[in-house]
């Protein structure tokens, strides 16, 4: 279904509920059965009828997302105004719920429940979910509740999401999901009983989507059967967290210049590594594996401050979940906590991924790595004695390791 489309269907789905009408993107039954609308909460007694009437949602994403008091929240689609209107009593007078919807009808219908119902800690902000109207960094919880899948350009919603995200910011929706790649006749089917499952994602494809945006810590849980392999599931990420005034995002290609004045940088140390100057782009990149590519950077200028990547130890399947990775934090930016803040995006990245061991090798002398590594579980496999020359001298080379307790247990 076309953009146009979908926005004036929720608007005339809008006008409905506001003339009193109790509104189903689906057929009746399936609507109740699935546990969509309203079907979805626990309470709701305390919400104007009016944004009950509007519910279109499949799921509760205002529990799924554990919300604070305090919190700065974000609705993908808000509609009527409903999680937006519980996620306000959530996070009380110190915290702010900002909805955001295409549909002028829903705005108006949302903005009259919120008045009715007392909430002045809520915005309803008329903008796409692909071209949020917010700034950078500025909310705590994204929420979105049967809406993703609506939208013809998945990616740069869940990019946008991760855009105003402050770094340790969480991503918590409830949507609908398919269990495998459904033919077209599957499709027609589902969208006939439940309204909204034509553009639904599979889990694997939901999870590749969040990790490309940055998001770690990735969790899909499917919930009701809609049939057909149609699920309605709960998905929550994190995004990775990191001091002040900074950011933990995937590698770009526009990063190539400042991440290997990084790796320059570090080599000049003598304690990083045996090269002495940093490759090309195009070598660096061959070398490295396509994702597990992180940059930590300063939150106003873009500029890289560390980065770390991975390497594939071996070709042979049996090794598919064991990789090696280097971590480089630019010397100037040391001791802000950089280097652990990486590291431990790089993990739980490589856990969602897969991976069951993650391996380096470090300079005895670089007793800061060392205690880094061992601090984010990695320990001493062993030394390996007078491995190779470095400005003419044989130097030994310790190998750590980390066997993730999640992957592979």
């Amino acid at each position: 279904m076309a953009h146009d489309e979908i926005i004036d269907r929720y608007s005339a789905l809008a006008r409905a509920a506001d003339a009193g009408q109790r509104v189903a993107d689906c057929g009746p039954d399936a609507f109740e059965q699935g546990g969509f609308g309203a079907a979805g909460y626990d309470d709701v007694t305390v919400l104007p009828e009016g944004a009950v009437r509007a519910s279109l949602g499949c799921g509760d994403p205002v529990a799924v997302a554990e919300l604070r008091h305090g919190e700065r929240v974000l609705d993908l689609g808000s509609g009527g105004g409903i999680d937006v209107l519980l996620s306000a009593r959530r996070v009380g007078e110190q915290g702010k719920v900002y909805g955001v919807d295409a549909s002028t009808d829903m705005l108006e219908l949302a903005r009259r429940n919120a008045e009715q119902a007392g909430a002045v800690n809520v915005e309803f902000l008329h903008g796409t979910i692909e071209r949020v109207p917010l700034p950078d960094r500025s909310v705590d919880v994204v929420i979105s509740n049967c809406v993703i899948n609506l939208s013809g350009d998945k990616a740069a919603v869940l990019a946008e999401a991760f855009r105003v995200l402050r770094p340790g910011g969480r991503f918590g929706v409830s949507d609908v999901v398919a269990a495998h790649v459904l033919d077209e006749q599957a499709r027609q089917r589902a969208e006939q009983r439940i309204g909204c499952a034509a553009g639904s994602l599979t889990v694997q494809e939901y999870r590749g989507l969040l990790a490309a945006a940055g998001f770690v810590q990735i969790a899909v849980t499917l919930s009701a059967d809609h049939g057909d392999g149609v699920r309605s599931a709960i998905v929550r990420a994190v995004k990775p967290a990191i001091g002040p005034g900074m950011e933990i995002r995937p590698m770009r290609e526009g990063d190539a210049a400042d991440v290997l004045a990084v790796y320059q940088a570090g080599l000049d140390t003598g304690q990083a590594g045996f090269e002495i100057s940093a490759p090309g782009w195009e070598g660096f990149t061959a070398s490295r594996l396509p994702h597990l590519r992180y940059v930590a950077t300063d939150g106003d200028s873009g500029e890289v401050l560390g980065w770390v990547a991975a390497s594939a130890v071996s070709s042979r399947p049996v090794y598919a979940g064991v990789v090696e990775h280097s971590i480089y934090v630019h010397p100037g930016c040391q001791a802000h906590g950089i280097g652990r803040a990486l590291l431990s995006a790089f993990i739980a990245a490589a856990e969602d991924a897969g991976v069951w061991t993650i391996q380096s090798g470090v300079f005895p002398e670089n007793a800061a790595s060392l205690i880094l590594h061992q601090a984010l579980g990695f320990r001493i496999v062993g030394t390996r004695e007078r491995i190779g020359r470095h400005h003419g001298v044989w130097r030994d080379v310790m190998l750590l390791e980390r066997r993730s307790a999640v992957t592979g247990a």
